[in-house]
């Protein structure tokens, strides 16, 4: 069984403290908005697919034990504090689309007038309730498509050796993982030679978190410095470099854990496919490029102290973005949910998809209707 970063149940939303592992595995109580604000902020739960559904969860659990008058404070009260939780972490869209989606749920159920104020209520929060299901099948499939692509294009005995960045499994979403969802399927099939985690400077999520997800899943891995991948790929023959995304905009551009840029130059330089795995919800179509992406920065002491030791020199001064973005130019592919695309597809995947919902649309209207 893979580590569960977020515990659901009965109301009750409990989340691993990610600050303290790997020395202590300790939860959190999240008893409402607020408590959901500060350990996104906090990075007590981080990962784009994660901070989306802690976000929406901390809602459920202050909405569940409300009594609303009328249908219009409710959804009054879901907008304001979903647009107040997006603010925790900007640079992570899936918060943004979940509280889009929910938002427009809430105008919907407010202005059917055959749903009263519990029934509204009731279907807003199954809504959420249903989130979690959904992310780790969608996690599971990402796994597959992801492994079914990388083991199509290895050369050998068809084993393969795979370098990750940041933490994208079970601690990043509600669980099994994207990119390292990906490497969970290659290990599942018996494919997987070696994984190679960077140690993610300066929050060290790879060796604190990606590393613990390793060992506690008996997944044969090597954990390097981030500074040691030009060294490794040039002498281990690397198959494939897989990262996950904060934020894929429209023309294939990606906002991740900083430092994967540099990482996907040097897999051009030597020729090393390299792969984003995120679920759809991390594709952000309103934004045509990168350049447009809003870059969260961090607070110097990241980058100053470690365990409450000062390691840098006082007085200096610190730049700590949270992300870098991609160019799509290197990029092999987008590893989603539904497939895998080439960058410069994700337009028609939109279409595609838009088509697909505005079809589903018709199709549940056209039932409603009989």
């Amino acid at each position: 069984m893979t580590l569960q970063a977020i515990k659901w149940e009965n109301g009750k939303l409990e989340i691993l403290d990610q600050i303290l592992l790997p020395t202590i595995s300790k939860y959190v109580v999240v008893k409402g908005v607020e408590d959901g604000w500060k350990v996104i902020n906090k990075m007590q739960v981080r990962g784009a697919p994660a901070i989306a559904i802690v976000g929406c969860l901390s809602l459920a659990v202050e909405i569940q034990n409300e009594e609303f008058a009328d249908k219009k404070s409710l959804r009054q009260e879901v907008e304001g504090k979903l647009n107040y939780l997006v603010s925790a972490r900007p640079t992570a869209v899936n918060i943004k689309i979940a509280a889009e989606e929910l938002i427009t749920l809430a105008n919907k159920l407010s202005n059917d007038e055959d749903i009263p104020a519990a029934d509204m209520k009731t279907k807003f929060l199954k809504a959420i309730d249903d989130m979690l299901e959904k992310d780790i099948a969608d996690n599971q499939a990402i796994g597959d498509y992801g492994a079914q692509e990388i083991l199509k294009n290895s050369a050998g005995d068809g084993l393969v050796r795979i370098v990750t960045h940041c933490n994208t499994g079970s601690l990043a979403t509600a669980g099994y993982g994207t990119a390292l969802g990906v490497i969970r399927s290659l290990h599942k099939q018996k494919k997987l030679e070696h994984v190679y985690c960077t140690e993610t400077r300066p929050y060290n999520q790879g060796a604190r978190l990606t590393a613990y997800e390793l060992v506690y899943d008996k997944i044969p891995g090597t954990l390097i410095c981030d500074d040691m991948v030009a060294a490794l790929i040039k002498t281990r023959n690397i198959s494939a470099i897989i990262v996950g995304a904060d934020r894929v905009v429209a023309n294939g551009d990606t906002a991740n854990k900083i430092g994967t840029y540099q990482i996907a130059v040097i897999a051009k330089y030597h020729g090393v496919p390299f792969y984003v795995a995120a679920p759809r919800t991390s594709i952000d179509f309103t934004i045509p490029s990168g350049d447009r992406i809003t870059i969260e920065e961090r607070p110097d002491r990241e980058m100053t102290h470690i365990n409450d030791q000062r390691i840098a020199a006082t007085g200096i001064q610190c730049w700590n973005p949270a992300f870098d973005v991609t160019p799509a130019s290197l990029i092999t592919g987008i590893i989603t949910e539904v497939g895998v695309y080439k960058p410069g597809d994700l337009s028609k995947f939109n279409i595609e998809d838009n088509s697909k919902d505005a079809k589903n649309r018709d199709l549940s209207e056209n039932s409603s209707a009989k």
